[in-house]
């Protein structure tokens, strides 16, 4: 990727090896061409969905033992869409989204890593109507509450992209919006429960965190 630092790195799921380029870390940013001004996005936040956070490799790891059979799927706010790429692999009916510039890009990057065909991916903004999205039966995501005004905003978008009947699999660190997220669903008309996730990835790293499963009919 022009004017950015990144590495290559394997993250083992299962029997299965993926190999993901990544951001080499936070300190990366330019934007030469103001997409981030454009987008809204500050320097600083710029670089996170450019990297691999440990909700996503569990939330990843999930996904490879999760019923999809006959499910449209969708990842919102997918980052570099390590759960996406599973799904993907496993011929699962996968759309990833993010309202990042740089996310498809790197997505097609890491499809050609690991050999895998074309995958759908569409630009999510959550604050604005994405028509073109459409309605899905499985909508997924890790680590997407990380600011206060989120929780409302995700609910809304879920809102508008919920098939009937949908499920929606939320893995939140415990970052304290959580809480905001479940009654804002749960006045959408949601079922929600909170489940305590792994204590510890693969890589033997402890893990603090909830999935927030929601369901309607």
């Amino acid at each position: 990727m022009p004017g950015y630092q990144t590495i290559d790195a394997c993250y083992t799921l299962g029997e299965h090896h993926y190999v993901i380029r990544s951001l080499l870390d936070q300190q990366q940013f330019a934007d030469p061409q103001g997409l981030a001004a454009a987008a809204g996005i500050s320097s600083a936040q710029w670089p996170l969905f450019g990297l691999v956070w440990p909700s996503a490799r569990i939330l990843a790891d999930a996904m490879q033992h999760m019923a999809i059979d006959g499910l449209r799927i969708l990842e919102v706010g997918c980052g570099l869409a390590l759960a996406s790429l599973v799904l993907h692999g496993r011929s699962g009916n996968i759309t990833a989204s993010d309202c990042h510039p740089l996310a498809g890009s790197f997505l097609e990057e890491n499809l050609r890593l690991n050999q895998l065909p074309a995958m759908e991916y569409q630009v999510g903004n959550w604050k604005v109507t994405c028509p073109e999205l459409g309605k899905f039966d499985l909508i997924i995501a890790s680590d997407v509450l990380y600011d206060r005004e989120l929780p409302e905003l995700l609910a809304l978008f879920i809102d508008a992209h919920a098939a009937s009947p949908v499920s929606v699999i939320i893995l939140d660190p415990d970052r304290g919006n959580r809480q905001h997220f479940r009654r804002a669903m749960v006045n959408l008309g949601f079922v929600v429960t909170m489940v305590p996730a792994e204590r510890f990835q693969r890589s033997g790293e402890s893990y603090r965190g909830h999935y927030v499963n929601c369901y309607r009919t």
